[in-house]
């Protein structure tokens, strides 16, 4: 369904790098808001190696329809080469929020 609502998360190197995609996304209405978070620590299985980062947390609230080109722009602009790009559906949620979400990612309304 292209208007149902999803979070899309993403972790970025720093916070400058999370907020310029932030920005990006929200400039190009791929993204009704982006959350920006507290770095945190990542430990994660690479190369055959445990590696540990620290990291930025985005979640992008978005539609499904606008998937697609956001994971494209997400990958234009992301320094990894295996970039964390998961899209959670959302099956709830309070129905005049999930109507915004809709409303301010719709492709036709100037960024």
């Amino acid at each position: 369904m292209a208007g149902a609502a999803i979070l899309v998360l993403t972790q970025m190197p720093d916070r400058g790098s999370a907020q310029a995609l932030a920005r990006a996304l929200l400039e190009a209405r791929l993204a009704a808001c982006v959350s920006v978070g507290a770095p945190v620590e990542s430990l994660y299985h690479w190369h055959g190696r445990i590696e540990t980062a620290d990291e930025v947390t985005v979640a992008i609230k978005t539609v499904a329809g606008r998937y697609v080109e956001l994971e494209a722009a997400i990958r234009a602009r992301h320094p990894y080469e295996l970039p964390e790009i998961i899209a959670v559906s959302i099956t709830d949620g309070l129905a005049p929020y999930l109507d915004w979400i809709a409303a301010e990612t719709d492709a036709s309304k100037p960024g």
